[in-house]
């Protein structure tokens, strides 16, 4: 049964996740973690950190790592749970390739129709809401602590954010370079 909802799942947020996989992200927790509750906020704060480390899109690596881990967490062994990750990454890419089929054949018809046009620059500031969502879902006591338990956390976590939005924002460090000094920053100054 955990297949089948795992397919549904994650059917739906391929099939309504604009904007690619960061896009995805508040799709992803609401329904593993809030709605199914196969996940906790702290699996899902992990499972997309390692997302966002391993190669390939976000969207499918968390797809992945969620459907090993809602079918782990459901009492499974390690062949269903690879299974379960099969189930929910081939169902998220599922809607995308048939409406890349599907609006392939029809863009090449239409796309400079003014609707095409009015559809696309609806979509935008949609896109550019579900990432906001995305960030917002993740400033949260889980990956900053607060000031009030622990201030020393508190305080490296949100410096940590500033300097890496400086450093890939304004100074354009390369990302990986400052996943990994963020990474050592938090292994020194944590542990």
């Amino acid at each position: 049964m955990i297949f089948l909802q795992l397919f549904y799942t994650f059917f739906l947020i391929g099939l309504f996740g604009f904007g690619g996989g960061y896009g995805m992200l508040s799709l992803i927790q609401n329904e593993t973690v809030h709605v199914h509750g196969w996940l906790s906020t702290a699996e899902f704060t992990n499972i997309v950190a390692i997302s966002q480390m391993t190669p390939g899109p976000v969207g499918i690596n968390s797809a992945t790592y969620c459907g090993y881990t809602a079918v782990n967490n459901a009492g499974y062994g390690m062949m269903m749970s690879t299974l379960g990750s099969a189930v929910a990454t081939f169902a998220l890419v599922l809607p995308s390739f048939i409406m890349m089929i599907v609006i392939a054949r029809m863009f090449m018809k239409y796309m400079n129709t003014p609707t095409v046009q009015h559809i696309f620059l609806g979509l935008r500031p949609g896109v550019v809401g579900l990432l906001a969502a995305a960030t917002l879902m993740l400033l949260d006591k889980e990956n900053f602590s607060s000031w009030a338990e622990n201030p020393w956390q508190f305080s490296i976590s949100v410096a940590l954010f500033v300097a890496t939005f400086v450093g890939t924002y304004w100074l354009h460090i390369n990302p990986i370079r400052m996943i990994g000094y963020a990474a050592f920053a938090g292994l020194v100054l944590l542990y």
